[in-house]
């Protein structure tokens, strides 16, 4: 797995107001908190237990970490207390939120990541998770997101960016193509309408496997409404990051839904955004999200340049 690593904090650095909020919402002290590697948020990713023996996780932020994650926080909470006990995701228990920190709880789902590089077995059960979960989420049950296209619009112009404002290090195969890639990029957008509810943010950072081999799809702040082989593409461009499986094929499997224009389109505004993204300065808090970025959006051109043949 590529590093997450924000500066995270932890529970027991928690205001005890913060700390006693979420108490109440759980109906007993915590006795017990671990610390949760992985992910990009500078807050507190704790597992908690309480002195009645129940269990929850936690993530707890305030401006201070970072001025944009306590809104992402209510967002998920927005979206998760929507979700039924029955979809593959974690039961929302409840929300803090007093102006300035927002702690947002959930269900402690019993499980580990999968392993990255992704192994086959694995890989196939996310898979199909995915699709079980587009089957289920169509249309989509969750009010108050934005659709794909909304959301993807501004992301999706990192190749016009680049154009306007081309940085030392552009590639020569990219500076080349730069025009044929804001095209790509312009029909990745528009292949965005549906009504699916997606993630949009599908990795193995954000997904849990429990001991029965389940697949829990947690993290959910940018959810919205798009066609239903979205999240199986931004899984693969994951997959294809680390390597080991042919993405092509598994598309052709997994994502048949979509034609070969919307798949080449979707990855030029996906590699266009990390690219884009990857030269700015680093948000408060998130002293590694800069590179993650960059390796993710060289691997996701490189993944269009084998589809195009270039």
């Amino acid at each position: 797995m590529v590093a997450g690593g924000g500066s995270r904090i932890r529970w027991e650095q928690l205001p005890v107001r913060v700390q006693h909020g979420v108490e109440e919402i759980l109906g007993s002290p915590v006795v017990d908190a671990w610390s949760q590697p992985g992910g990009f948020s500078p807050g507190t990713a704790d597992r908690l237990t309480t002195a009645a023996g129940g269990r929850a996780f936690v993530k707890a932020v305030s401006p201070a970490q970072n001025p944009d994650t306590p809104g992402i926080h209510r967002t998920e909470a927005a979206v998760c207390r929507q979700f039924t006990d029955d979809l593959p995701t974690a039961r929302f228990l409840g929300l803090y939120d007093d102006g300035e920190w927002v702690a947002l709880v959930l269900e402690d789902v019993e499980g580990r990541h999968p392993t990255t590089p992704w192994v086959a077995d694995e890989l196939e059960a996310t898979l199909d998770a995915l699709a079980t979960l587009a089957r289920r989420l169509t249309p989509s049950p969750v009010d108050g997101v934005p659709t794909a296209t909304e959301a993807v619009a501004p992301l999706f112009g990192g190749w016009s960016r680049l154009v306007e404002d081309p940085p030392d290090g552009l590639g020569p195969w990219e500076a080349t193509h730069l025009d044929q890639l804001v095209v790509l990029s312009r029909a990745g957008v528009e292949a965005m309408a549906g009504d699916t509810l997606a993630h949009l943010d599908v990795r193995a950072d954000n997904l849990l496997i429990r001991p029965d081999g389940e697949v829990v799809v947690v993290d959910w702040p940018q959810a919205c409404t798009g066609p239903p082989w979205l999240d199986t593409l931004i899984l693969l461009a994951h997959v294809n990051l680390h390597g080991g499986h042919d993405v092509d094929a598994l598309a052709a499997r997994y994502a048949r839904e979509a034609s070969a224009a919307q798949i080449d389109g979707f990855l030029g505004g996906l590699a266009g955004f990390f690219l884009d993204a990857a030269r700015r300065p680093s948000p408060i808090g998130l002293p590694t999200v800069r590179h993650f970025q960059q390796v993710q959006g060289v691997a996701t051109l490189d993944w269009l340049r084998r589809r195009l043949g270039t």
